[in-house]
């Protein structure tokens, strides 16, 4: 079953980068159905559009949520019977009662109403149906979050009762809705709706099919975008008055530490107060380097460079453009405006944006910034737009500017907007308390996100706000909870109390340990990035995708599964001063192999285990096959060896995905697959790397292996493609090294045979 998995998987790569770029908000004809004043819209054969218009002004254009409708149609038939009006599908039963209002419905008797399946009960909707058992999505921030926060949280796109609505004509969290985009050729603008007291909804029946709804999800609202590499490393960031000397300083003791670094975070002191014309102080919005503390700005991004760092910007647009920021009189000139004073913040309007763009943010850009950090936390809806949430619009507005520039694969930083966001990573999700509560509540915030498919949450490792001293124990969690986490971005606010720099703590070892950790991780996390692009499953999701039937499976809100392979649950608690401390942990049907001890544990059982201060709490599945990097220090360039790691189990593969790692060739087919397997029989072990399937420029054309059999004997033997091979026996940890060094490509498929004792 899992090799059929893994090879619909690398089906799935190929038919994606074939449509990638076929988004139609038009659905096809044959799949409409329209009664009077309603329209309805076969989209699959559990989701189906509900449209209400009494001026019969139905909307073909792509919304904030919605963006492609061209979808192949289902299998769907249509009769009129009684005064009522059937449409049946393979999954569901509309029956809709002609002419009346949709919006009027008796619980007993309703107007409109779909019947479908879930765990062989049948379930009825109808559209003013109230349901309980939402399982949730996310929030636009965790700003002020002490412990947990799940009142923030939005609905999601699943729940145990088997459906949800997207209802495009509901207000959002921030008061904004749903609006249109006009199809324009570059950044997509924003437009109202033709007829806005229309109804709009997607009725998602997928019962407990909980994949298949987010993947069909992503059909009709665009894919969760590959972000660079480079992102899936370890940021530094801290909001403090550094100056470049300072950044200098951070980064060479870095260096000097051997702690791996890819991404250097400047927070909002890079720019001065513009509006008193000011360099000793920093308000929130700013455009123009402080030349106090960073005397060369363009060669202090040079030098970012030349480290083999990216770097950010942090923004605070709302202020507007004041009239002392460089470029303000090319940018009053080409508005039209006095220049005289400040320019007001007013991205809704295209001409401001194309000027505001060219004059104050593409000289930074040129300079060499890499992304930009969105941080926007003013006023909620746009003033010049009705409807329009400023949250989601500077999101969609930035993301897409950096995209239709067509150099580095876009990628912005900032809070989530609303259903449709996904579409613009990464997350910030703010300002929460470093407590260990507040900790606790993140792996639950984070997996529950992929229920709006937003799978790039980065939170401020450490915590942001911190009321007492510093705790050495609750910053080694929390990072050791980062490795497993989609981002791992150290940080806090600007308090004198606060040290983030990890050298600086007496558990540094154990701190750049799991930094280290998160490095080797990074071809298995960017192989299920890929996967989150094709499938809308992402990187850390909740158990109840793969054990929907299981109650443990979401009561158990602390442990999540990172990819396919791997099951997560992070510490999230103090020993209280004991050298251990426990952890209860559910593991479903099936084996499972706690890498932190090297024991195999059997599953279907909810176990305690005691863990160190040095461990991490976390699972290979029975047969995983775990692809990882050797030591390295950055992202830049490309290991000549891959580490392959086999846990105990008769059979399992896994898909290592290579691309080039920041650009958007990846969507068309510029990727390469390299499928290794394990397989037993009658205590003969075969491992194997297939052939590698695609290409992309730059792919390397031999590669050193080191694979490693968990929790096994000694072995008789050891053959690598019918030769007697060495190896080396770990007695203590149980595990058998092999290394077969510079393989071409173009000679595999490589096969290793153990013959175990």
């Amino acid at each position: 079953m899992r090799k059929l998995l893994t090879a619909a998987f690398c089906l799935v790569l190929v038919i994606n980068a074939v449509i990638a770029q076929t988004n139609n908000p038009v659905a096809n004809s044959e799949a409409i159905v329209t009664s009077g004043t309603m329209r309805f819209t076969v989209l699959t054969p559990e989701m189906i559009r509900i449209e209400q218009s009494d001026s019969l002004e139905f909307e073909d254009r792509a919304s904030f949520v919605v963006v492609n409708r061209n979808l192949p149609v289902p299998n769907y038939s249509t009769r009129t019977e009684d005064g009522c009006l059937y449409i049946l599908t393979d999954k569901l039963e509309l029956r809709y009662n002609i002419g009346s209002d949709p919006m009027e419905n008796d619980p007993c008797a309703p107007n409109l109403q779909i019947t479908f399946d879930v765990d062989g009960a049948s379930e009825t909707w109808f559209p003013t149906k109230v349901d309980p058992y939402n399982l949730k999505g996310t929030c636009r921030t965790l700003d002020g979050v002490k412990g947990d926060g799940r009142k923030r949280l939005e609905d999601g796109l699943i729940s145990r009762s088997g459906w949800a609505v997207i209802d495009e004509q509901k207000a959002r969290n921030d008061g904004s809705f749903s609006l249109m985009f006009d199809g324009s050729d570059t950044v997509d603008w924003v437009a109202q709706r033709v007829d806005p007291n229309s109804m709009d909804m997607y009725f998602m029946g997928y019962g407990h099919d909980y994949k298949k709804a987010l993947y069909d999800f992503t059909l009709i609202a665009g894919k969760i975008p590959l972000p660079p590499q480079y992102v899936f490393g370890y940021w530094y960031s801290k909001y403090q008055r550094y100056s470049e000397q300072d950044f200098r300083d951070i980064v060479g003791d870095i260096q000097s530490n051997d702690i791996p670094m890819d991404v250097l975070v400047v927070d909002m002191d890079w720019h001065m107060d513009g509006y008193n014309n000011r360099t000793d102080q920093t308000q929130w919005t700013g455009w123009t380097w402080n030349n106090e503390l960073f005397p060369d700005p363009q060669g202090f991004i040079d030098w970012i460079h030349s480290q083999n760092l990216k770097t950010t910007l942090n923004l605070h647009p709302a202020d507007g453009i004041g009239i002392y920021e460089d470029n303000f009189t090319q940018l009053a000139s080409d508005l039209g405006v006095s220049a005289s004073e400040t320019i007001p913040w007013n991205i809704e309007n295209k001409d401001f944006y194309k000027a505001f763009f060219k004059n104050i943010l593409r000289p930074h850009e040129n300079m060499g910034v890499d992304f930009w950090w969105l941080d926007w936390q003013q006023w909620m809806l746009a003033p010049n737009e009705p409807k329009l949430g400023n949250t989601f619009w500077l999101n969609h507005v930035f993301f897409n500017d950096m995209k239709f520039q067509g150099n580095d694969r876009p990628l912005i930083f900032h809070r989530w907007g609303g259903l449709g966001n996904h579409r613009y990573q990464i997350g910030f999700s703010g300002d929460a308390y470093s407590t260990f509560p507040t900790l606790a509540f993140q792996p639950y915030f984070t997996s529950t996100a992929s229920n709006v498919c937003y799978g790039y949450w980065s939170h401020d490792i450490g915590g942001h706000v911190q009321p007492d001293d510093n705790n050495p124990e609750l910053y080694l969690r929390w990072i050791q909870y980062g490795v497993f986490s989609p981002i791992l971005r150290t940080h806090s606010t600007n308090a004198d109390n606060i040290e983030r720099r990890i050298w600086m703590y007496d558990n540094f070892l154990a701190m750049r340990d799991a930094i280290e950790l998160r490095y080797a991780l990074i071809p298995y996390i960017y192989t299920y990035a890929r996967y989150a692009y094709d499938t809308g499953v992402s990187l850390c999701r909740p158990m109840y995708y793969d054990y929907p039937e299981a109650e443990e499976a979401y009561t158990f809100e602390g442990e999540y599964m990172f990819g396919n392979d791997i099951l997560a649950a992070p510490i999230c608690k103090s020993n209280n001063g004991e050298p251990t401390v426990d952890q209860t942990i559910w593991l479903p049907e099936g084996k499972w192999f706690e890498v932190a001890t090297g024991e195999l544990l059997e599953g279907n059982q909810v176990v305690t285990r005691a863990f160190t201060a040095e461990q991490i709490p976390y699972y290979y599945r029975e047969g995983a096959v775990i692809p990882l990097y050797p030591a390295i220090r950055h992202l830049n360039d490309r290991p000549d060896t891959i580490i392959v790691q086999f846990a105990p189990g008769v059979t399992g593969e896994c898909s290592l995905y290579e691309d080039e790692n920041n650009n958007n060739n990846y969507e068309t087919g510029s990727f390469t697959n390299t499928l290794i397997t394990q397989a037993t029989v009658e205590g003969i072990s075969t491992y194997t790397v297939n052939a590698r399937t695609g290409s992309f420029t730059g792919m390397p054309d031999t590669r050193s292996f080191q694979f490693e059999m968990l929790d096994k004997n000694e072995p008789a033997s050891v053959k690598v493609n019918g030769n007697s091979a060495a190896y080396t026996y770990d007695q203590d940890n149980r595990k058998i090294i092999i290394n077969v060094d510079d393989v071409s490509y173009s000679s595999l498929p490589l096969s290793i045979v153990v013959a175990n004792n």
